[in-house]
């Protein structure tokens, strides 16, 4: 089955080393989306990159950088996104962040059932 719709992607660009209350900014992104009860969150370390600044961010061989880029990117509803944006002004200290329309495609087996 397949439900589809227009939507909203967020993405929100940070450091790893990026912190709010000791936690990475990207898990406190997270977290407050899933508390939020949007569609869904998801996050991805970068190899390289660099922001405003042009100070190059890359993980080392065989080391984690503290300092690798992060894009979290959150897809649901137009209003829903824009209701959630004030936490991310809240917990962002620096970065980009990136609103796009989409069309959102959802694909599920007819007989899923949401786990409790």
């Amino acid at each position: 089955m397949r439900v589809a719709g227009k939507a909203l992607r967020l993405t929100v660009f940070v450091g790893d080393g990026d912190t709010w209350n000791r936690e990475p900014v990207w898990r406190e992104i997270v977290r407050r989306a899933h508390a939020a009860g949007l569609a869904g969150a998801s996050v991805f370390h970068g190899l390289e990159g660099y922001g405003t600044i042009h100070r190059t961010h890359r993980r080392r061989f065989l080391s984690l950088s503290p300092d690798r880029p992060v894009a979290v990117v959150i897809v649901d509803a137009e209003d829903s996104i824009h209701r959630f944006l004030p936490q991310i002004d809240e917990i962002v200290p620096h970065g980009l962040v990136t609103l796009d329309p989409v069309q959102m495609l959802v694909h599920y087996a007819a007989d899923f059932r949401r786990a409790p």
